[in-house]
Parts: structure tokens; C-alpha cells; sequence
């Protein structure tokens, strides 16, 4: 498997582990800000190529359509896809590309007061992430249009893992707790994307959407609360969302919504391996 993740955050970290545990044959290559080097993972050894707003690495173009796979999971930047604004054009209609797999953002859902959304729900966003991350999946898709390449769409939900939760957050003293009325939203176990993301490599659905969330929304006091018991530990201060300074937590506020995995479940036969925020805080 010839895999090309532009980005190296912990969905792509993840990804990149479990395929090396399931003993894939994998030669892989990475794009991230940092210098390039070949690096390591315990014995197994990969590229990684330097790639910044404005400047990269220009061996990335030698072996851009020899990839079978190429994970984007970089955000907008100034409201632009970084590989669309560099890469596209050297992208070639004969490439080996069998499928290309972006990470969104159930973000581009915006505001559904608390009601649940689906794949085929209206996108409405009104904060910049929303707005960035659906107009980039449109560019995405009409890319593969263009050049006849198979795309996949993934929207996340809140992304926790066993270093970063409602638990680590507690015990690292978390300041503040955010109430608001009917605000839900829904998030997923960093290990559930990796095994979604791995079926969806062995089993590609072409030119499909789907929403990667667990099983149960709920709001954040209500995971904080039950984070708080685990720990015998209080609750933090209680701020009103009314209270919040303007800015990207304010934003996450404004939108509740309750995401449905009902699509990824059947289309790819899933099992979460943390169906709910309580299975995952209790390990």
C-alpha cells in the first residue's frame, strides 16, 4: 500500500499504526511542517516531505501519481486547501491514485438546535470552520470530477484519545465549564476514526460522505459530570455561553447537533470500539 498522508496529526499517527499492527505492507510518506528526514516508527522507516503555505518540498511532484492512497487531513489555511493550491495541477488523469480521503468536519452541519443530522441533512454553517470546511469539500469533489478519481469524505465530530479527554482535562485543572441550554454535540474515540479509516482503504466506497461520530451525543456538561464522578473530583467553575468572549469556543457553542453514524455503521459494517464518551473515559 503506497500512502501518501498530507498532514501527520494524530488521525493520520493513529492510522498510520494501527495499518503497520494489521501488518500491511506499507511504504508511506508524509507531509508536515517540519524540515524533511526520513523518520522512524519503532523498525519501520518513512519519508517525511517538508510542506508550508508557501514553499514545499518539490520531490512530493515525483511521486505524486504513484500513490494508491492520499489521506488529507490538513485544515483550511487563509480559507484554502493546501494541496488543491499546489498539488492539483500535477495530479494527471493516468495516476494510480485508487482513492483520495478527506477530513472534514461535521462543522459544515452548522446549527440544527439540537435536532439530528444525517449525510443528506441541509449544510448551513455560519462560523469560518464551517464555512472553510464545506466550501473545501466542494472543491474537493469537483477535483475528482475533474480528474476522475475516486473520493471519500469523512465529517468528524470531536476528536478525544486516551492523552487528550474529558479526564486529562480535569486532572490538568480545567478551568471552566461552558452551559449552555439544549447544546449537544457529538465526538469519536481517535482509535474508531483509525479502524473506520482502514476499512475504508480495504473497502473503498467511491464519491461518498461519511459522518464519523459515536453513538451517544451529549453535552459537555454532561460528559464533564460524568468524567468528574470517574475521578471523585469537582466540578469546574460554571460559565454562561452569553458570557463567552468572541472567538473559536464561542463558535463551537453556537451550533447543537446530534450526528448520526447510522451510515457508517451499515455502509462499512462498523462496530465502534467505543460506542459512547463513557466507554472511552472508563478505560
Amino acid at each position: 500500500m503506497n500512502l501518501l498522508c498530507f498532514g501527520y496529526g494524530q488521525v493520520a499517527k493513529n492510522l498510520v499504526s494501527n495499518l503497520l499492527k494489521k501488518k500491511v505492507n506499507l511504504n508511506l510518506t508524509i507531509s508536515t511542517r517540519e524540515n524533511s528526514s526520513i523518520k522512524k516508527l519503532g523498525d519501520f522507516e518513512f519519508e517525511n516531505l517538508q510542506f508550508k503555505e508557501n514553499t514545499y518540498d518539490k520531490k512530493i511532484l515525483d511521486k505524486l501519481n504513484e500513490y494508491d492512497y492520499i489521506l488529507i487531513s490538513v485544515p483550511p489555511i487563509n480559507s484554502n486547501d493546501l494541496f488543491l493550491k499546489n498539488l492539483a495541477n500535477h495530479v494527471s488523469e493516468s495516476s494510480k491514485i485508487k482513492s483520495i480521503l478527506y477530513l472534514s468536519s461535521t462543522s459544515v452541519y452548522g446549527d440544527h438546535n439540537g435536532a439530528w443530522v444525517n449525510e443528506e441533512s441541509e449544510t448551513k454553517p455560519k462560523t469560518k470552520m464551517g464555512i472553510d470546511r464545506l466550501h473545501i469539500e466542494n472543491k474537493w469533489i469537483e477535483f475528482s470530477k475533474k480528474k476522475k478519481l475516486p473520493i471519500q469524505i469523512f465529517r468528524l465530530a470531536g476528536i478525544y484519545s486516551e492523552k487528550n479527554n474529558a479526564v486529562s482535562r480535569l486532572q490538568n485543572k480545567q478551568s471552566f465549564l461552558v452551559v449552555k441550554e439544549n447544546h449537544f454535540f457529538s465526538r469519536i474515540h481517535v482509535k474508531d476514526i483509525s479502524e473506520i479509516l482502514y476499512l475504508s482503504l480495504i473497502n473503498i466506497k467511491e464519491n461518498q460522505i461519511f459522518n464519523l461520530a459515536d453513538n451517544k451525543p451529549a453535552s459537555s456538561v454532561e460528559v464533564t459530570s460524568y468524567a468528574s464522578k470517574l475521578l471523585g473530583c469537582e466540578l469546574p467553575t460554571k460559565i454562561n455561553f452569553e458570557d463567552l468572549e468572541e472567538g473559536v469556543l464561542k463558535d463551537f457553542y453556537r451550533d447543537s447537533k446530534k450526528v448520526s453514524n447510522e451510515k457508517v455503521k451499515k455502509e462499512l459494517n462498523y462496530e465502534f470500539i467505543y460506542p459512547s464518551y463513557k466507554e472511552g473515559l472508563a478505560q
